[in-house]
């Protein structure tokens, strides 16, 4: 049994270079590990763009995936202790015959260290978030004595990930980010890597931070506050030294009123459907057909202006399954019907082939009037506009309320959002389960209408068969549902 000593990457990468030349199998090797020393200082070979192979004194070479020196790269900076040890089986196992290993993400080694990089890459990324530095006075005689001093207490060893950003960010100022393991200086020129420093030894505050304050409390948006999703994203052990959390408890106490505010002083909006929606406390229940009659009657935007009808939803109430599309076209508005027009009838033929019986599920839009610009006796489609999407958005998400799906499925950017957030971008993130505030199990896929607009016709093809795998998922999800 050997017992290596590693404290950095390089002691790592020495080490298993040797090892592996001699062809000593991971089971002899037990790694030392020592948490005490700077994680990635002291060496200027970046693994991510070394070469590939590692080679031994003796001429043997060995093949190492570019992918899994990137992995390396980020796995060491982690506090696991076993890190050394999984990128070594890894190693082992990538050149001993398993050359494909790295895209087999259920293999327990490749699961963990994929963990571990996610971990690291959070952490890189909260520090960008929440570092905030104070400014140290310059000496009287030395005005270039003035620097900026910030202190931060992060989960992994990831200063010298993250110190690039900074010197890039902040290049034509000095600063030091200290943190308890490790700590970086920029002088304009180079980044200098040093041990870490109690909290301690961080400047207090000083006057940049009631100028970051009146910032804060400027952006910060009454309509959006999520205590849960707050902390989770910005967690409280960092809130010490972000100077803009002392605002949080009395801005959250302002949101209620801060948000009639914002909705009164909205230009030519004043409302939502819900000031449209059926008396709750009338013995009538909220049914759809409650719900289809009065939208009827709805003018929370001026949509209804020149639209010829509402097109409510349509389908089971008790469906397991509901589409949720943009809005209806120029044949759904005539009809008053939704999906019947060429975009309704591909997506016909597509459930078709994934086995899925349209009359099994319900179908709706996010908006229910349509929206068109007139070209002579064409009435072309024209996009919604964010607050014309707000004002009619409760009447989706009554209707998700009371049919209680088991998996919706959003058609196209436009829902995708609504559901998912305004981040959501279906060109990446097209055919992923993920729970939504309105169901478990929510996918967003192309709407047929953007197929039917694609003019790249083997594009057209794929994003078609894209679609029709999207919607054979429900299958899976749904047992039963299919023919």
């Amino acid at each position: 049994m050997r017992f290596p000593s590693v404290e950095t990457l390089q002691d790592w990468r020495t080490s298993a270079r040797e090892f592996l030349n001699r062809e000593i199998p991971p089971d002899q090797i037990h790694w030392n590990n020592d948490q005490t020393t700077p994680s990635l200082f002291g060496d200027d070979d970046d693994v991510a763009t070394t070469s590939n192979r590692a080679t031994a004194e003796n001429g043997s070479t060995h093949h190492v995936p570019k992918a899994f020196l990137e992995l390396a790269s980020r796995v060491a900076a982690h506090r696991d202790p076993a890190r050394w040890e999984i990128l070594y089986r890894t190693l082992w196992r990538l050149t001993h015959g398993e050359k494909q290993l790295l895209s087999i993400t259920t293999d327990d080694d490749v699961y963990r260290l994929v963990r571990m990089r996610k971990a690291v890459d959070r952490d890189v990324h909260k520090m960008k978030a929440f570092v905030r530095f104070r400014r140290v006075h310059a000496a009287p005689d030395d005005p270039q004595s003035e620097t900026y001093v910030a202190w931060h207490r992060p989960d992994h060893r990831i200063v010298s990930l993250a110190a690039p950003f900074f010197a890039r960010r902040f290049k034509g100022m000095n600063w030091s980010i200290l943190t308890p393991d490790e700590s970086v200086r920029w002088d304009q020129e180079s980044l200098t890597f040093g041990p870490g420093v109690p909290a301690s030894e961080a400047p207090s505050e000083d006057e940049l931070e009631e100028l970051w304050k009146t910032y804060y409390a400027s952006i910060f948006n009454p309509a959006r506050v999520k205590i849960k999703a707050m902390k989770a994203e910005m967690p409280v052990r960092y809130w010490d030294t972000m100077p803009e959390t002392e605002l949080i408890p009395d801005l959250i106490r302002q949101a209620d009123s801060r948000v009639e505010t914002m909705i009164a002083k909205s230009e030519g909006f004043h409302e939502t459907a819900t000031s449209y929606f059926p008396g709750f406390d009338s013995e009538t229940p909220l049914t759809l057909s409650v719900l289809n009659e009065a939208a009827a009657s709805c003018q929370a935007c001026d949509l209804h202006q020149c639209a010829s009808q509402v097109v409510f939803g349509q389908g089971p109430a008790n469906a397991k399954v509901v589409l949720v599309g943009e809005q209806p076209g120029d044949q759904e508005d005539r009809l008053g019907q939704p999906f019947v027009g060429p975009a309704g009838q591909l997506l016909e033929t597509v459930l078709q082939s994934a086995g899925i019986p349209r009359s099994s599920i319900y179908v709706t839009n996010v908006v229910k009037h349509f929206k068109f610009t007139q070209s002579g006796p064409r009435r072309l489609h024209k996009k919604p506009s964010s607050r014309e999407i707000y004002a009619c958005r409760p009447w989706m998400e009554a209707e998700l309320a009371i049919i209680d799906p088991a998996v919706v499925v959003c058609l196209g950017s436009t829902p995708a959002q609504a559901l998912f957030g305004r981040d959501f971008r279906v060109t990446n993130q097209r055919g992923q389960v993920r729970p939504t505030d309105w169901c478990r199990q929510t996918i967003a896929t192309w709407h047929p209408a953007a197929i039917l607009r694609m003019p790249d016709g083997e594009r057209k093809s794929a994003m078609r068969d894209e679609l029709t795998r999207d919607l054979a998922m429900i299958s899976e999800l749904v047992p039963g549902i299919s023919r």
